[in-house]
C-alpha cells in the first residue's frame, strides 16, 4: 500500500475515533470533576502505552528530552483538562466542532514560529474547511447547549497547543518512532497526573458506581481516543504535512453527528453542506 493511500486510511481511522471522544468525555463527567477525567484519560494511556512501547524510551536522546515533555504539554496533557473544563459548559457536538480550527492554528504557527512552507491549495483547503466548521458550529444540534464565551475560548487555546505541538513533532521529533514519542511524552506526564487525581479526591470515592461507570469510559478514551490515536496521529505527521494532518478535525464534527443520528437525531440540510464543505476543505489541504 503506498503512502498516499495509507495517509487517508490513518486520517479516517482517527477521525473515527477522535469524533467520538467528546461523547466519552461528556459520559466521563457524569461521575467525574474536570479534572479527575483529564488525569485519568492521561494515566490509562500513559500505562497502555507503556506496556507495548517501554522498550523504545531508550531509543531517545537525551537532548531530545524537554522536546519530548515539551509535546506532552501542549499535544495532551494541557488539551486533556482543557477540553474537560469546556464540556461541562458547553456541548460535546459544539467542543468537537470547535477543535476543527487546529489545521488554521498548525498553518498560522507553522508560517510564523518553524519556517515550514506550504501550498496554496492547503491554505484554501484550510479556508474552505473553516467555513464548513462554523457552518456546523452556527447550525448544530446542540445549539441550545450554553455557548459561554470563557469556556470556548478554553477550547480554542487548546487547538493553539495541537497546532503548536504538530509542528513542533513534524520539525524536530521526526527522526523518532511513532511509539517511542507516544511512550515518552505519557510517561513523562504519568506522575503528574497521579499528583491531580490524588489531590481531586479521586480515590475516596472510587467505590461509588456512578464514578466507576464514568472511570470505565474514560479508560476507553484513555486507550483508543489518547493512546492508540496518538501512535496513529504522530506517524500521520510523518508521512504527510501538519496542515493535512490537523485536518482530521474537519471531520470530527461529521463523526459526532452521526453519533448523533443513532439516537435519534437528524442533520438539518444546512449541516449536511457544512460536512460536504469539510471534506473539499480536507481533500484540499491534502494535495500535493
Amino acid at each position: 500500500m503506498s503512502a498516499k493511500q495509507l495517509k487517508w486510511i490513518f486520517l479516517t481511522i482517527l477521525s473515527l475515533i477522535w469524533g467520538s471522544s467528546f461523547i466519552l468525555i461528556k459520559k466521563g463527567l457524569v461521575g467525574l470533576d474536570p479534572f479527575q477525567l483529564g488525569s485519568l484519560r492521561m494515566i490509562f494511556a500513559a500505562c497502555f502505552l507503556l506496556v507495548i512501547g517501554f522498550k523504545t524510551l531508550p531509543t531517545i536522546p537525551i537532548g531530545k528530552w524537554k522536546l519530548i515533555i515539551l509535546s506532552a504539554l501542549l499535544g495532551n496533557f494541557f488539551p486533556a483538562y482543557l477540553f474537560a473544563i469546556a464540556e461541562t459548559k458547553i456541548g460535546s457536538s459544539i467542543s468537537g466542532m470547535l477543535n476543527s480550527f487546529t489545521p488554521l492554528n498548525a498553518l498560522v504557527l507553522g508560517g510564523l514560529f518553524f519556517g515550514l512552507q506550504f501550498k496554496r491549495t492547503q491554505i484554501i483547503g484550510v479556508s474552505v474547511g473553516l467555513v464548513g466548521s462554523l457552518l456546523l458550529v452556527f447550525t448544530g444540534s446542540d445549539s441550545g447547549a450554553s455557548s459561554e464565551y470563557t469556556y470556548i475560548f478554553l477550547v480554542f487555546i487548546a487547538t493553539v497547543c495541537y497546532g503548536t505541538n504538530v509542528n513542533l513533532v513534524k520539525k524536530y521529533l521526526s527522526d523518532l518512532s511513532p511509539l517511542a514519542i507516544s511512550t515518552g511524552s505519557f510517561s513523562a506526564m504519568l506522575i503528574p497526573s497521579l499528583t491531580i487525581l490524588y489531590v481531586t479526591g479521586y480515590f475516596k470515592f472510587m467505590h461509588v458506581p456512578e464514578v466507576q461507570t464514568s472511570t470505565l469510559f474514560i479508560m476507553i478514551l484513555g486507550v483508543f481516543g489518547t493512546g492508540i490515536a496518538n501512535l496513529l496521529f504522530y506517524r500521520l505527521i510523518q508521512m504527510s504535512t501538519p496542515v493535512f494532518a490537523t485536518s482530521v478535525t474537519y471531520l470530527i464534527p461529521i463523526v459526532a453527528f452521526f453519533w448523533g443520528l443513532l439516537d435519534n437525531e437528524m442533520l438539518t440540510p444546512l449541516q449536511f453542506l457544512g460536512a460536504c464543505i469539510i471534506l473539499c476543505g480536507v481533500y484540499l489541504s491534502g494535495k500535493k
